[in-house]
């Protein structure tokens, strides 16, 4: 009788993991293609600008949920400071191009306003010298997103 009773609260449990697993990663799944699509839906085609200056300080930033990086620079022009989002840590690693501190450059990207009003650019393109990176297309699309970590 002891039998009985065991493979039913079993089976229960194994259908409660399950279903709490599913949930889970519905909650994780980014909407749209690949991590971090909000950055995708805040890219304007509208207000890309080409900005040039030195880097101040590159940095690696743990996104919310802690799933990885995300690389962020400040990058100081005649004009300002603007924080500049590259793109995840793990694409960025794969790159022959490397951005690090005191580096000049030149970023194409996206200038958008974040909750608290900051502004902050989107990279899609980033020149250091003769080396292009590029990260995203002219829609705004990472290149991570349409697996082309190369």
């Amino acid at each position: 009788m002891k039998n009985a009773y065991r493979i039913p609260v079993v089976l229960l449990s194994v259908l409660s993991l399950l279903f709490a697993l599913a949930a889970y990663a519905a909650e994780e799944a980014p909407a749209g293609p690949g991590p971090r699509a909000h950055y995708k839906r805040m890219y304007d085609p509208k207000t890309v600008e080409t900005v040039s200056g030195e880097v101040v300080q590159v940095k690696k930033i743990q996104h919310r949920r802690g799933n990885g990086y995300g690389v962020h620079l400040m990058l100081k022009t005649e004009k300002e400071e603007i924080p500049v989002s590259l793109g995840p840590s793990w694409y960025l690693d794969k790159q022959d191009v490397k951005i690090a501190q005191n580096d000049k450059i030149e970023v194409k990207g996206s200038r958008v306003t974040l909750r608290g009003g900051k502004p902050i650019l989107l990279a899609a393109e980033v020149k250091k010298g003769t080396a292009l990176l590029k990260l995203r297309d002219e829609n705004g699309v990472p290149a991570w997103s349409r697996g082309k970590a190369q």
